[in-house]
């Protein structure tokens, strides 16, 4: 899954990042408003981390210009301030979760990963697909019941899977939430990791749609 964190203290950000990456999120990061607005605008989010209190342009501006642009990923507000008052106004300009710091590092990820399962329509930490179920708390999947090893890339791959049900997902876009913006990406190696995770947990698992992408079985087209 993709993440969007904007926050202009450095230390900050860096402790929020690395926790995001370790319960196997991809972060992209901006430091103010100007280019949050831009890279939100324009690229493909599952959730967006976003302090109030940015350079250039304020992040309440920011989340405006996103809502009013049509962008609809999920966003989670952090912010230094305290007054009620601005909480209410970031969720009436269309925030769907509120930090205020500090905070614990730990429920910043459970509130993450309950507003993505939530946009996706999951209300459920574990998400099933036929014999499949993958945690999305303890990042694990077992095949009947069976527990089965996932390298990180896996795992990525097999839960925005399970999170985008019912649609066929291009290997561009899977890339994208498997790799980010700085390390570019390769659609090749998502055939590779299909081809892994498929060795694992049976070959039907995953199902190729010819010249369309990829889908979890028993999901609906």
């Amino acid at each position: 899954m993709r993440v969007l964190l904007v926050e202009d203290d450095p230390d900050l950000a860096e402790d929020i990042a690395r926790a995001l990456v370790a319960a196997g999120f991809v972060v992209d990061r901006c430091s103010d408003g100007e280019d949050a607005w831009f890279q939100g605008d324009v690229e493909n989010y599952a959730l967006a981390i976003l302090d109030l209190g940015l350079p250039r342009l304020d992040g309440l501006s920011v989340l405006k210009r996103w809502r009013s642009a049509g962008r609809t990923m999920p966003v989670l507000i952090l912010t230094a301030r305290g007054d009620w008052t601005e909480k209410v106004e970031g969720i009436e300009a269309g925030a769907d979760d509120y930090m205020a710091k500090p905070f614990a590092v730990g429920e910043l990820i459970a509130r993450a990963r309950a507003l993505v399962r939530r946009a996706a329509g999951h209300a459920n930490r574990i998400l099933t697909v036929g014999d499949l179920a993958i945690d999305t708390a303890r990042m694990t999947a077992t095949i009947n019941g069976e527990p089965t090893h996932l390298s990180q890339l896996e795992y990525r791959l097999l839960n925005y899977l399970g999170h985008e049900q019912d649609r066929i997902i291009s290997a561009g876009e899977i890339a994208e939430h498997l790799y980010g913006a700085a390390d570019g990406f390769d659609t090749n190696a998502v055939e590779a990791i299909v081809t892994r995770l498929r060795r694992k947990l049976g070959s039907g698992i995953i199902v190729t749609r010819r010249g369309l992408g990829y889908m979890l079985a028993g999901q609906r087209t």
